[in-house]
């Protein structure tokens, strides 16, 4: 049963890949000022995208339960467990903003066009940024600190391979960074997070050695010609 845990993680990290993919190619793209704007906020793309990228987060933290799991036993623990609490509040903090966005601006682009006035399209950067953006850029922050911590935890944990952790930690250190680039940049950096996540998975999967459930470490031995 703790290798069927283990490994229901594993594919639950891997499933968050493939969602932080989906969000940034099905996400519509427009001048959000304008009724075009609006037509892609009332849009049910808009609020299919955002729930993907929601839930990929949530994954994103039971992957990270996981992670500690797999590593508890190593030199890396402490580090494990770092990442795994900085990641579940980044996570908390981050998912309201993001709900506030799908929610929020689908209802200002469905009222825009029933008004057909792009007026009440200045109301999506009240939304965007009032006192929700500061709760979440620091849980971004604190979710590209945690991939950093995990990816440093695989390093140093001598269990998993060295770089598997390292995309993982890149993808989120550069969540920030690449909502000011251009849709093509933003599907490049979810293909990013794909493969982090999907490497870091992999990587724990195998590790699950033991029929019997329990974690075996990665033997690096070298038997003598006598044995």
């Amino acid at each position: 049963m703790a290798m069927t845990r283990v490994r229901l993680g594993a594919l639950a990290l891997a499933v968050a890949g493939v969602l932080f993919v989906l969000y940034p190619a099905i996400r519509p793209y427009s001048d959000e000022t304008s009724l075009e704007g609006a037509a892609a906020f009332a849009s049910s793309a808009w609020i299919v995208a955002h729930v993907l990228a929601m839930l990929g987060f949530v994954l994103v933290a039971l992957g990270l339960l996981t992670l500690y799991r797999t590593l508890r036993d190593t030199p890396a623990e402490r580090l494990a467990f770092l990442a795994l609490i900085a990641t579940w509040i980044g996570v908390g903090l981050t998912l309201p903003y993001y709900g506030a966005e799908a929610i929020g601006l689908h209802a200002v682009g469905q009222e825009a066009i029933r008004q057909q006035s792009a007026a009440i399209m200045s109301l999506a950067n009240d939304i965007r940024y009032g006192p929700g953006i500061v709760m979440f850029g620091a849980g971004l922050v604190l979710l590209g600190l945690g991939a950093i911590l995990a990816a440093v935890a695989v390093w140093r944990s001598g269990k998993l391979p060295r770089w598997n952790g390292v995309p993982f930690g890149l993808a989120f250190a550069l969540y920030i960074p690449q909502f000011f680039g251009s849709p093509a940049i933003r599907v490049i950096h979810g293909l990013l997070m794909a493969a982090g996540c999907v490497w870091l998975a992999f990587g724990i999967w195998r590790a699950q050695k033991s029929p019997t459930g329990r974690l075996a470490p990665l033997d690096t031995t070298i038997a003598s010609p006598d044995e």
